[in-house]
């Protein structure tokens, strides 16, 4: 899903809300999607998060209260979210956001799953030695 479908809408607006932690993304062919910053995060389609093939995907914990400080454009084909935890390495192309936004309520239940499964928490209180949700500390993330 990381490359370009010709035939997938592209996003004729993006606006991110930081109150409320959501990724309003409209289309081409009129439909809108409300993306959660968590879900974005969750399934990032960078190789750290997914690995580099099926069953190396690595489950992302303590997400709940992500923010996305920005998004930046990458090319005319995908955005990259700068996330409040160091991450950003996912490319965001239009026919991932619109896939994500498409099997949104079904990726949401697989990862509450995948979730309870590991008995995971999406509380990043629960995981102390992350860098805090706000940044990397001093920026010593290594993240550039």
């Amino acid at each position: 899903m990381g490359g370009l479908d010709k035939d997938v809408p592209i996003p004729t607006e993006i606006k991110l809300h930081q109150k409320s932690r959501l990724m309003d993304i409209a289309f081409s062919d009129g439909r809108r999607f409300e993306l959660s910053y968590e879900l974005l995060r969750v399934y990032s389609p960078s190789a750290e998060v997914r690995g580099h093939g099926p069953g190396q995907e690595t489950l992302q914990t303590g997400k709940r209260d992500i923010e996305i400080a920005r998004i930046e454009p990458v090319g005319a084909y995908a955005v990259r979210p700068i996330f409040s935890d160091g991450h950003d390495s996912g490319l965001y192309s239009w026919d991932y956001l619109y896939w994500l936004g498409a099997e949104r309520d079904r990726l949401w239940q697989e990862y509450l799953d995948r979730m309870a499964e590991a008995g995971a928490s999406r509380d990043p209180a629960d995981y102390p030695e992350a860098p805090p949700q706000g940044g990397c500390g001093g920026g010593a993330c290594g993240h550039h």
